[in-house]
């Protein structure tokens, strides 16, 4: 390569760097203000987002000097705010996990966060920001190597074209799984039919997950009354199960809905949904009411979750 082209193109890096910590405000010595620094914030994310995590799984990911990291979670653990379980396969490995003084530590830098991130989503067009996304998946692709990680799940709002995948998917994966009939595939079109036709992006919004460019989940989060919403139509494709993809849906509804102004959020499902109840409970829903129903073709129990914001 001639060296003068080498040296430009790492000047271009080197500026992209600039400008996008800056926006980000990466260059604060306490970043979000929170009196923690970048790493110690990504941290305590990653420890808030993942089960079964362990000192080793942060070294290897994030590429942190063990030193540091040992000295950072043996502060946190001091403050409180993180704690370590022995594995029930391994006693030899220890899963990190916040406490609940580390939960509450926690959930206002990331509301923090999602605020500043959707303050600068909100200055660009909606076609900007897929360029913007998309251009930012592109990037990490080029810059990961797959052998090491899977290519990242990233979520976005709905666009043109979103509301047949979900149909279509819904059709085919509730046949092939519990055999549902055809009126599953109809409930789901009247739905996604319904959310187009009456959307209130304040009030409203469908998250679309998206790996390598392709689908792999779905939810909706939409308006009952002033106080209310409902949670419709979750969905994981089976290649992304068991990544925390679900959850990561539901903290999205139950955040979005908190910012909202909601007092609750209420959702119907099968009783013969394991995964997604466990789901459902695990995000602090609870179960209301349940009654035997004939629906899609099968005797079933539907019930009635409420999580109270």
């Amino acid at each position: 390569m001639c060296e003068k082209i080498r040296i430009a193109e790492i000047d271009s890096v080197r500026r992209f760097n600039r400008f996008y910590t800056g926006q980000i405000g990466l260059l604060n010595r306490h970043y979000l203000d929170s009196g923690f620094s970048l790493a110690e914030v990504r941290i305590l994310y990653e420890v808030a987002h993942r089960d079964a995590l362990t000192a080793s799984d942060l070294i290897r990911e994030l590429g942190i000097d063990a030193g540091y990291l040992s000295r950072v979670l043996l502060a946190f653990r001091k403050r409180g705010l993180i704690a370590r379980k022995v594995s029930g396969q391994d006693a030899r490995r220890s899963h990190l996990f916040l406490t609940g003084k580390g939960r509450k530590t926690f959930a206002p830098l990331q509301a923090r966060s999602t605020s500043d991130i959707g303050r600068l989503l909100d200055a660009l067009s909606p076609e900007n920001r897929g360029r913007l996304i998309q251009a930012m998946q592109r990037i990490e692709d080029l810059l990961a190597r797959e052998r090491d990680r899977p290519q990242p799940i990233l979520l976005r709002t709905h666009r043109a074209g979103d509301m047949g995948w979900v149909v279509y998917r819904h059709g085919v994966l509730y046949a092939r799984e519990y055999k549902f009939d055809q009126t599953f595939e109809a409930l789901a079109a009247e739905i996604t039919a319904k959310f187009i036709r009456n959307f209130d992006s304040r009030r409203e919004r469908c998250w679309m997950a998206e790996r390598g460019g392709d689908i792999v989940g779905s939810v909706f989060l939409v308006k009952v009354s002033k106080h209310t919403a409902k949670l419709r139509l979750l969905l994981v494709e089976p290649s992304t199960r068991g990544l925390g993809l679900g959850r990561r849906l539901v903290e999205e509804c139950v955040q979005f809905a908190r910012e909202a102004g909601y007092k609750k959020i209420v959702l119907w499902t099968q009783s013969i949904l394991i995964a997604a109840r466990a789901t459902y409970k695990q995000q602090g829903f609870e179960l209301i009411h349940s009654q035997p129903e004939r629906n899609f073709g099968h005797d079933l129990i539907a019930e009635t979750w409420e999580l109270k914001l």
